[in-house]
């Protein structure tokens, strides 16, 4: 019998599978560090607690004592109508995370803790300010 030299084999290289894959798994680490997650750049104070809780509305107060809510800047006066605009109606539980420099003046914290305590009020709800700290290193 006469065999055939030219035989079809059928196989992958998965050498350049890895590689792709490799090249991705950097790609998207080198990316993921240039992802800041909060808009505004904070110190916040230290603790050893661990506590996370659900996020509704975030209030950031900067070193030069700016509010925002969200991503928009807020005056004094106009926290508890972007608190309350911020919270999805129908939640009578919300957490108001309030993210403050540790060189914020204790006042504009409780400015915060006004406009949510009002809300509370007028509205019939429990929702709650949460202060956010950094770990302790």
């Amino acid at each position: 019998m006469i065999q055939s030299h030219n035989q079809i084999k059928i196989e992958s290289s998965s050498s350049t599978m890895s590689d792709l894959v490799f090249l991705l798994l950097i790609f998207f680490m080198i990316t993921s560090t240039l992802i800041s997650p909060n808009a505004v750049k904070l110190l916040l104070p230290e603790s050893n607690s661990k506590t996370m809780a659900k996020q509704n509305v975030t209030v950031y107060i900067d070193e030069n004592n700016t509010f925002y809510v969200g991503d928009t800047p807020a005056a004094p006066e106009d926290l508890e109508t972007l608190i309350a605009a911020g919270i999805e109606s129908g939640i009578e539980d919300a957490c108001v995370v309030l993210r403050a420099d540790k060189t914020v003046p204790v006042q504009y914290v409780v400015n915060v803790i006004d406009a949510v305590n009002s809300i509370n009020e007028k509205q019939s709800v429990k929702h709650k300010v949460i202060l956010a700290t950094s770990p302790k290193q």
